[in-house]
């Protein structure tokens, strides 16, 4: 028998990025590069410690960060309070940072999106896409 709330999609976005690691891992763990690829936010990379980005658009992110593995691997809880199911989200962010001989693969999963969430997912799949858009011109500016 299959429950039909426990099964999830994910939003998977993968990049070829010419730099290295290194690079991208400060760009996805210091609070002032995340704000200006991702949200505003309170982040620490510390495993269990709880923040929150704060989108644009007005709504606020719960997160927690889950692992840390320096240069590697970095998952976090992206949750959103919402009084209606389909925006009430309970997801879990991963990036992968994998070298290459011409830099990093970056590999982000987004996980957790239930069946009624077909708007949330539509927009993380959208939102991720601009995301990436808005680190890979950080990287092209910063040292």
């Amino acid at each position: 028998m299959t429950n039909i709330a426990t099964e999830t999609r994910s939003v998977i976005v993968e990049r070829e990025i010419p730099h290295p690691p290194e690079k991208i891992w400060r760009a996805l763990t210091q609070p002032h590069l995340i704000e200006e690829w991702l949200m505003k936010n309170d982040f620490r990379p510390v495993v269990g410690h709880r923040f929150n980005l704060r989108g644009e658009w007005g709504g606020v992110l719960d997160c927690e960060v889950l692992a840390i593995e320096p240069n590697k691997a970095l998952s976090y809880t992206w949750n959103f309070t919402h009084d209606d199911a389909a925006f009430n989200l309970k997801s879990v962010v991963t990036f992968t940072l994998t070298p290459t001989s011409t830099g990093t693969h970056l590999r982000m999963e987004q996980s957790g999106f239930r069946p009624d969430q077909k708007q949330a997912y539509g927009g993380a799949h959208a939102g991720w896409q601009q995301f990436f858009a808005n680190l890979e011109q950080i990287l092209a500016r910063t040292d």
